[in-house]
């Protein structure tokens, strides 16, 4: 039995790409407002068209013409002779609603719309033009791209749908704008240094087709290598990440992200809200996603030429080989201060060294061979460093001399590096200008990257290693459910809801601390007293020596106020402070109503070190995490690295080791190393909180002490707020849904059903590998012999909000292999889901078929899509019957050698009938 169901263009289909084929590869287009009218947009517009020879018609729109740029001329768009696969509209903006809604009614699926205006024009029922124009468009799901843009240029595909002045130049670097201005001025750039692009996007206003859309349509579009990217702003946070991380899995993404300068410490009720700056957050996200960002136009189109040329280092340690001091000197210093890892060279290496190179080579690394290093001394000090385990790179510089040739040096360098297998990354930097072109061109010939100057042939090894690194990140998929622990969120929960009952943003420090014990945090037993002789009492039964904190919603940071008061030993030592600390109030902050105290036992942690933890809730993407060194001087140390939710420990970890103290907390001299592992589990317990209840909006654990024997939470502060937000939607990643894993037993044989995740790729090449010809015809709807890593990204990197897969797994062996697989693509209204399904051979007739399908069945009701449907071969009788048999409508399609199959999903299923 075959049990396969083909999904059209399965591997590359998602919701955000929808009808985008039409928008970049077009077959016909209409220019509505095409003119002749010399500088206007329709005239500029038409002669792009023109001039960049689009193979297919182009048909001007507008009444005033008889014929545009010597076309004729088409009075409307329902007197044209064809249905345009794109439309560029360059009409004033009132007109714009009315053309998209009769352009999707001809059935076109494709606009760029390039008039101005729509976003702060009003109609008279209140919508924007812009939102009138998306609800014109809606009903056909035409897609749009605009307003205000440049329009698009694909110099591939002869397209060039813009105003701009001048062309791009093929090449296979895809650019994506946000600034029309910047936009023509790059464009101009970039054709003077004959940088040339696979497609060239403006984006404007982006009211339909935005940076998530583009970066889901590129990602799986082979004749864009990378993709370049210029950020002013990021609408719709989780879109661009599902699109972004799917993007950067398959191929570069390099950022530049403008609006750089921190905007000031925004009013907060906590230090993290204080110490958290946008920029920071989109550096995180761009991390996290696995992306590089850049700081300038040269920087993005230098990274992108290094991603693409460069193989990954093996690891961050550089070795520098150099003929003068002074380059290797530059070097060293780019290196260092750009984050790099100078290499220590092993013994061994340097015993070598000895044996060929003068006695004044300076036996170290940078490894200086001496002005009039010739050829075979470049040679032989490469080979020596390649087999040093201690170096991952080797940097080979060389500033011209009269007694050497720059061409044999390079020579010496090139049958070095092309006869080494140790996968070790060569650069080159060769000083100077005329005299070295020959030995760059030797270089670049055998592929070895060489740069004009040191420092950016180190910044170019820079960049590698940190897109390695966010490559690494992106791997990551913490699950929705926590593996380690088990909180009590039913506790957490009622805090929040009792505070929030009560119209209370802040919870109080026992409430707060209350929380985070339920999510595992060690805490100090606090308690609330509230007038000072209630704080004696409280202290008696504490035990002394105690602490006294004030207690007042409206004051954040309580050492402003001097509302800390720490090793009291009596009780009236406690009742004198606490009297004196409410007159301070009542001084310092006569708008605070109502003071009560918080007592707790002293915790005695000499040497511990002071950090926070902290979560705040950025406006665009959601719960961030913050770690950093804590203390009453927070703000000022500010030490401190920002992550989006959800954490694992890896995560947590990387987390740490961006901050400055993450290296004290390591331990020297008579400090002993703090339990890490501690930390870790506090970021990620954190991470968890604020994924499973949406309503806090602040968390701040400051300080958190960190000893070798744990870490206990002395102060806490969360901010909460109602909220309509379900389940994770809130986070700008969506968890790995671990709670959809189900075992199963079909014949004695255990199997896991659980989504699919991008370290299953190479199961999951392997489980394709051994489909029978015949399972692949089914499922594809024709032979393929081999699937590159492109396509099996695209099937194992999945957005959980947009499509679903549930893969088989036999967990029980040694080596788990996948054996099934179910996966489905929803449309944009969750109306319907197409799905596809294959078995392999070994496990067919077992019931296996049935389970991935009931699983998926069950899986979108509860998501509430109305509809699945698929396309099965009609020869493909075993998954014929199957569909029937679980209450599919199967009808015959246009192509007789192909049924649709059906269910309707919220209700009892349909009556099965042919057609």
């Amino acid at each position: 039995m075959v049990l396969c169901c083909k999904y059209k263009d399965f591997q590359y289909r998602t919701v955000s790409i929808r009808n985008l084929e039409h928008l970049f590869k077009p077959r016909s287009i209409a220019v509505i407002g095409a003119s002749n009218r010399e500088k206007s947009i329709g005239r500029s517009v038409m002669r792009n068209l023109q001039a960049a020879e689009f193979p297919g018609p182009i048909m001007p729109v507008n009444p005033k013409y008889t014929a545009v740029a010597g076309v004729l001329s088409y009075s409307n768009v329902d007197s044209l002779p064809a249905v345009p696969d794109l439309a560029v509209i360059c009409t004033p903006a009132p007109s714009v609603p009315g053309l998209i809604t009769e352009l999707g009614e001809r059935g076109t699926k494709a606009a760029i719309v390039i008039s101005a205006g729509l976003k702060h024009t009003k109609l008279d029922d209140g919508r924007t033009l812009q939102q009138a124009m998306l609800d014109a468009a809606r009903p056909n799901l035409l897609r749009i791209l605009g307003p205000n843009c440049l329009g698009l240029l694909a110099p591939g595909q002869q397209l060039n749908a813009s105003f701009a002045h001048i062309p791009a130049l093929p090449g296979s670097v895809a650019l994506i704008h946000q600034s029309g201005a910047l936009c023509t001025a790059l464009l101009d750039w970039a054709t003077t240094n004959g940088i040339g692009f696979s497609h060239f996007i403006s984006i404007g206003d982006s009211a339909d087709v935005d940076f998530g859309d583009v970066l889901d349509y590129l990602g799986g579009d082979p004749d864009a290598k990378a993709i370049l990217m210029y950020v002013e702003s990021i609408q719709h946070a989780r879109k661009f990440m599902s699109a972004a991380r799917a993007g950067a899995r398959n191929k570069p993404v390099v950022i530049i992200k403008a609006g750089r300068a921190l905007e000031g410490a925004r009013a907060a009720a906590s230090h993290t809200g204080a110490l958290m700056g946008s920029d920071e957050v989109y550096d995180a996200a761009i991390r996290r996603a696995g992306m590089l960002r850049v700081f300038s136009t040269r920087e993005m189109f230098d990274a992108v030429e290094t991603l693409t040329s460069i193989p990954k280092p093996v690891g961050e340690r550089m070795a520098i080989l150099t003929n003068g001091g002074g380059p290797g000197v530059i070097a060293t210093d780019a290196l260092v201060l750009g984050g790099g890892v100078l290499a220590q060279l092993q013994v061994e290496t340097v015993t070598e060294l000895d044996k060929i190179l003068p006695a004044t080579w300076s036996r170290s690394n940078p490894v200086d061979i001496i002005g009039d290093a010739d050829s075979q001394r470049y040679a032989k000090s490469l080979e020596i460093l390649l087999k040093d385990d201690n170096v991952d790179s080797i940097l080979v510089l060389h500033a011209p001399t009269a007694v050497v040739s720059s061409d044999a040096a390079a020579e010496g360098i090139v049958k070095v590096a092309c006869d080494s297998d140790g996968g070790k990354t060569v650069i080159a930097s060769w000083l100077g200008g005329a005299t070295v072109t020959r030995a760059r061109r030797l270089l670049t010939e055998v592929g070895i990257p060489n740069y004009d100057t040191p420092d950016e042939a180190v910044r170019a090894f820079l960049h590698i290693v940190q897109y390695g690194h966010n490559q690494a990140l992106l791997m990551e998929t913490p699950p929705s459910v926590p593996e380690a622990f088990e909180p009590v969120v039913d506790s957490a929960r009622l805090v929040i809801e009792t505070a929030l009952a009560d119209e209370r943003e802040i919870l109080s420090e026992p409430e707060a601390k209350a929380v985070l014990a339920a999510y595992g945090t060690p805490i100090v037993d606090t308690r609330i007293a509230k007038t000072p002789a209630e704080t004696a009492q409280v202290a008696s039964q504490l035990g002394f020596p105690v602490a006294l904190k004030i207690l007042a919603d409206e004051i954040t940071h309580k050492s402003d106020v001097g509302g800390v008061v720490l090793d009291l030993g009596t009780s009236q030592e406690v009742e004198t402070a606490a009297s004196a600390m409410a007159e301070r109030v009542k001084t310092l902050r006569p708008d605070v109503q109502h003071v009560s105290f918080t007592v707790q036992k002293m915790a005695r942690r000499p040497g511990a070190y002071e950090l926070i933890v902290g979560a705040a809730t950025d406006p665009i993407f959601g719960p961030v995490i913050l770690f950093g060194e804590g203390g009453t001087a927070v703000e000022v140390i500010a030490d401190k690295a920002i992550a989006l939710p959800p954490l694992n420990m890896k995560l947590a970890g990387e987390l740490i080791n961006s901050t400055r103290v993450a290296r004290r907390l390591e331990g020297y001299r008579d400090r002993p190393p703090v339990k890490r592992q501690a930390i870790e589990q506090i970021l990620v317990r954190v991470a968890q909180l604020v994924a499973d209840i949406p309503e806090i909006k602040e968390i701040d654990i400051n300080p958190l002490l960190a000893d070798d024997r744990g870490v206990l939470a002395l102060d806490a502060r969360i901010r909460v707020q109602k909220t309509n937000v379900r389940g994770t939607e809130h986070l700008a990643i969506r968890p790995y849904p671990k709670e959809l894993e189900e075992l199963i037993r079909l014949d004695g044989l255990e199997l896991l059903l659980r989504p699919i995740r991008p370290e299953d790729e190479p199961m999951h090449k392997a489980f394709l590998d051994e489909l029978d010809p015949r399972d692949i015809r089914f499922r594809f709807f024709g032979s393929i012999r081999d699937f590159p890593h492109s396509q099996l990204a695209r099937l194992t990197q999945i957005d959980y909000d947009r499509e679903m897969a549930f893969i088989a797994v036999e967990s029980s062996k040694k080596d788990p292999r996948t054996v099934g697989v179910v996966r489905i693509v929803c449309d944009p209204d969750n109306e319907e889901a197409e799905f596809a399904i294959i078995v392999h051979s070994e496990m067919k007739r077992r019931g296996l078929g049935r389970a991935l399908m009931n699983k998926m069945i069950a899986y979108s009701r509860h998501r509430g899509t109305r509809y699945l449907v698929g396309e099965v071969l009609a020869s493909n009788r075993s998954m014929l019957n199957l569909a029937a048999s679980l209450g599919f409508e199967i009808t015959h399609t246009s192509d007789r050698s192909v049924e649709q199959v059906r269910l309707f999903l919220q209700s009892v299923p349909v009556v099965v009938r042919s057609a």
